[in-house]
C-alpha cells in the first residue's frame, strides 16, 4: 500500500496545472477559430447558393385596392433588391472567395486568382437556377478545402504572402468592377430564362 501511495505521488509530481493550462489555451483557441470558420461557411455557402437569395414580403400590398400602388411598390422593391443589395452582396461574396484562394494559392499574382474567383461565383449562381443542391455542393467546396488544408497541413500557408496577394486588391480595381458587372448581369439573364421555363422542367431540376 505504501508503494502504491508513493508511485502514485511521484506520477502526480509529474503533472502541473500552469504546464496543463499552458498546453490547454492554445487548444481552445484552436478549437474556437475552426468552430467560427465553420460555422461562417455554413451559413455563407447556403446563402449564395440560394436561387432566391432575398426576400420581400409584398403580401400586404398584394391587395391594396389601387393597381398602381401595388405596382409601385413591386418596382421599387425589385429595384432595391437587384440594383443595390445584390452588387454588394456579390461583391461580399466575391472579396470572401477571393481570400480564400489566396491562401490555397501559392502565386503572388492576383489576376488568376480573380478570374478563378468570379468563375466560380458565377457557377455557383447558375448551378442555384439549376439544382440548388448542386449549388451548395460547389458553394462549400472550397472553404471546405481551405479547412482541410489547414488540418492536414498548417506549414501549407504563407500568411505573409497571403496577405501581400489580397493587399493588391485596390489596384485591380477596374477588374473587380468588370467582373462584378458580368455577375449582376448574368443574374438578370438567369432570372428572365428562369421565369420563361415551364414548371414541369423547373421541377425536374430541383
Amino acid at each position: 500500500m505504501v508503494e502504491l501511495l508513493t508511485t502514485v505521488n511521484n506520477l502526480a509530481s509529474n503533472f502541473s496545472l500552469a504546464e496543463a493550462l499552458e498546453l490547454i489555451k492554445p487548444l481552445l483557441i484552436f478549437i474556437l477559430g475552426v468552430a467560427v470558420y465553420s460555422i461562417f461557411i455554413f451559413h455563407f455557402y447556403r446563402f449564395i447558393a440560394r436561387r432566391e437569395i432575398f426576400k420581400f414580403n409584398l403580401k400586404k400590398y398584394e391587395n391594396h385596392k389601387h393597381k398602381n400602388v401595388k405596382g409601385f411598390f413591386h418596382v421599387i422593391f425589385y429595384i432595391i433588391k437587384h440594383v443595390i443589395i445584390f452588387p454588394i452582396l456579390t461583391f461580399f461574396w466575391f472579396l470572401v472567395m477571393t481570400m480564400i484562394l489566396a491562401f490555397l494559392s501559392r502565386q503572388d499574382n492576383l489576376q488568376p486568382i480573380l478570374l478563378i474567383t468570379i468563375a466560380l461565383v458565377a457557377v455557383i449562381r447558375i448551378m442555384a437556377y439549376y439544382n440548388e443542391d448542386l449549388s451548395k455542393d460547389l458553394a462549400k467546396m472550397l472553404p471546405f478545402a481551405l479547412l482541410g488544408v489547414f488540418l492536414v497541413d498548417i506549414t501549407f500557408f504563407s500568411a505573409a504572402t497571403s496577405l501581400q496577394t489580397i493587399g493588391s486588391l485596390p489596384e485591380q480595381w477596374k477588374i473587380v468592377i468588370y467582373y462584378l458587372v458580368f455577375i449582376i448581369v448574368l443574374e438578370f439573364v438567369l432570372r428572365i430564362i428562369y421565369s420563361i421555363i415551364p414548371k414541369k422542367k423547373k421541377h425536374q431540376s430541383s
